[in-house]
């Protein structure tokens, strides 16, 4: 007597994603490994193209610093892959799918409480580490500036900010799954896409400065250099602002924000403090770099084109028994919808499927930065670039000896000697 049709597929899913999350457990626990010894082996000497910038000090703190996050990134490898096996194979998110089945029944109204709660569960489980980072490790190289009662603040304006935003757009595609026939996934990527653009152009307005505060760039010298460089540049801005960053962290930054006519210049008062004008238009032209070469462009084309093959994937698999029971659910066959528990299953999954091509995306923003790079050589003076790559570097304790295979695989930014390396040597700083 044969089995029911799904157990065969059902095993053979539960078998791949056994493997696969092993697979990458142990790739991820090898090359973490590579760059923790690596960076311990060259700790003790700064290497020769930095002797006469970088001192032993700074070296040593970079260092220091890229080692403890490596030995916790091995510990939250290890928990993360304990969680998502407790919500998967263990049976995690079925056990909370029946139990607000049985108080609630079936309907839009449990499937948003499954998201919710499944959202709640696992920021508490994250939540340890989040503030071990901050105030332990982030804190213990000097760079968390954040008070316990801003980092509570913060918890409860993105929460806030969360409920608000992503409950109605999750209602929105829960209803599509249901309502919009075999080809809701189209209409849902469609939905999902329009509401990213829409993010891009409200945040930088009503939602960052929930967090932060964003004031006019005052002064008139640098604020001249830059409008020059922008013109030179062909580039357009709603604005030049500062930013806070300083009230949360010492590290330094610089980023456009916005979309379309609502981009907007963002300086941390963090780059302007460390950085001179000079630097500071180096920094600013590499950005700009990223817009002529419409990298920005080709990203968002990216988003669309892997969000539309990932609606698709998902429209597939939410019709699919053995997609449920081999990744240890058991779907509603009664007529209720399991839209919510397809939903998070596949977000679940997926991440461990994609992590085995994460070096093609790497490899591609590291040509960017280049590219970049090359940019801001062509329209600012080359030693700015120089020193200020040297400065951030040191300021954000980036090490200057990663592991190379490490760097091939995660890196989304080439190394300090890889970026140097591309520069003329006489525009040393």
């Amino acid at each position: 007597m044969f089995a029911p049709t799904f157990e065969t597929p059902a095993l053979a899913l539960t078998l791949l994603f056994a493997t696969a999350l092993v697979l990458s457990l142990l790739l991820r626990f090898w090359l973490a490994s590579r760059q923790i010894r690596h960076v311990a082996q060259h700790r003790h000497q700064v290497p020769g193209a930095f002797a006469n910038t970088i001192t032993l000090e700074a070296h040593q703190k970079a260092a220091d610093y890229t080692i403890a996050k490596g030995r916790y990134g091995l510990i939250d490898l290890a928990v993360g892959t304990a969680v998502l096996l407790g919500w998967t194979l263990l049976g995690g998110l079925n056990a909370l799918n029946q139990a607000l089945l049985s108080v609630m029944g079936g309907g839009m109204w449990q499937q948003l409480a499954l998201l919710g709660c499944f959202g709640l569960i696992s920021g508490l489980i994250d939540l340890p580490g989040t503030l071990y980072q901050t105030f332990v490790l982030e804190q213990g190289f000097g760079f968390n500036k954040m008070t316990l009662r801003l980092w509570l603040a913060d918890l409860a304006k993105s929460t806030l900010v969360g409920v608000l935003i992503g409950l109605p757009i999750a209602a929105l595609i829960l209803w599509l799954m249901g309502a919009a026939g075999h080809l809701w996934w189209l209409w849902a990527w469609a939905t999902w896409m329009g509401f990213n653009l829409l993010l891009l152009m409200v945040y930088p307005t009503f939602i960052a400065p929930l967090f932060n505060k964003f004031k006019p760039l005052e002064d008139e010298t640098l604020k001249a250099r830059v409008t020059q460089l922008m013109q030179r540049c062909g580039f357009a801005a709603k604005g030049l602002y500062v930013m806070d960053g300083s009230k949360r962290s010492a590290h330094a930054n610089a980023y456009f924000t916005g979309f379309g006519a609502a981009k907007r210049v963002v300086f941390y008062d963090t780059l302007l403090a460390k950085l001179s004008p000079g630097e500071v238009d180096a920094v600013l032209a590499h950005e700009l770099g990223h817009f002529k070469h419409k990298h920005i462009i080709q990203r968002i084309v990216t988003m669309f084109a892997l969000s539309l093959a990932g609606f698709a994937l998902l429209g597939w698999l939410a019709g699919q028994v053995w997609f449920y029971v081999g990744l240890g659910a058991t779907p509603e066959l009664s007529g209720a919808p399991n839209d919510a528990l397809a939903l998070l299953l596949f977000l679940l999954v997926v991440p461990v499927f994609s992590f085995f091509v994460s070096p093609l995306s790497a490899q591609l923003s590291r040509k960017h930065e280049f590219q970049a790079d090359a940019y801001a050589m062509a329209h600012t003076n080359g030693a700015d670039l120089r020193s200020a790559l040297l400065k951030l570097f040191e300021d954000n304790a980036s090490t200057l000896t990663p592991d190379p295979v490490y760097v091939k695989f995660y890196y989304s930014h080439p190394p300090a000697s890889e970026r140097l390396a591309r520069m003329p040597q006489g525009a040393a700083a």
